[in-house]
């Protein structure tokens, strides 16, 4: 389980298998520790946010301020991506 980074008690991060076909980029948020149906934010070509799912129930103001942050640090999640899993495509 890749952790890219935490935003306070929340972290950000991959599953070590991302399926097969590999899906488009994309990071999984839980507080405090990884679970297994986390929510999950789709990573844009234009580097935006997209929510797939809010699985984990993170509060709206919560959640719409960790995507401005995944956002803003949206190179280094594709970056990790392509690192982690040695390709990368977009959901859009």
């Amino acid at each position: 389980m890749p952790q890219v980074f935490s935003i306070g008690p929340y972290l950000v991060y991959f599953w070590s298998n991302e399926g097969l076909p590999l899906e488009p980029v994309h990071v999984h948020i839980a507080e405090k520790r990884p679970v297994q149906n986390a929510t999950k934010i789709w990573i844009t070509k234009n580097q935006k946010c997209i929510i797939c799912n809010n699985n984990s129930n993170i509060p709206e103001r919560v959640l719409n301020n960790m995507m401005e942050i995944i956002e803003s640090r949206s190179f280094e999640v594709i970056t990790r991506w392509k690192n982690a899993f040695g390709s990368i495509s977009f959901y859009c």
